[in-house]
């Protein structure tokens, strides 16, 4: 995949049109999110397999994805309310989220698809969002082995 053209201040810029206060909400390049959360409280940890980590929203029972790590090459797969993989979630070499696999809701008659982008789907192509490559689908088969399967180790 090519490398975004979209500036940090576009996606300041798309925030503020979004009504978002900034870097750092539901993630955690400033150690605190815009709630005022500091790092670590707004996500449970269900279970971790090497550098996957499985989460869930706290504040909710939508599944929202964290937009920031502060974990190198972490990934985040985000479990909803009733322990269903909700999202997988990669991020870039800045610790931002680039692209996240949607498994539980359709884009399009597309289920899963994936986003590619920091807010969400700014970097996704003409379609909207993506049918899943083959290296992302062996991602979707190996998390989904790994969570339904925790239990058993």
């Amino acid at each position: 995949m090519e490398k975004s053209n979209t500036s940090k201040n576009d996606i300041l810029e798309m925030m503020k049109k979004e009504k978002m206060k900034g870097m750092g909400g539901r993630g955690s390049s400033s150690g605190v999110s815009v709630k005022g959360k500091a790092y670590g409280t707004e996500y449970t940890t269900l279970h971790e397999s090497g550098n996957i980590k499985f989460v869930r929203y706290n504040d909710s029972k939508s599944s929202k994805t964290p937009i920031e790590t502060m974990t190198n090459r972490r990934v985040y797969v985000t479990i909803d309310n009733r322990d269903n993989i909700s999202a997988i979630t990669y991020y870039d070499e800045e610790n931002k989220r680039s692209k996240q696999i949607d498994l539980m809701h359709p884009h399009k008659n597309m289920i899963p698809h994936t986003h590619h982008g920091y807010l969400h789907n700014e970097n996704d192509g003409a379609k909207g969002a993506a049918n899943l490559t083959p290296k992302e689908k062996r991602m979707v088969e190996s998390v989904t082995d790994k969570w339904y399967n925790r239990k058993s180790k």
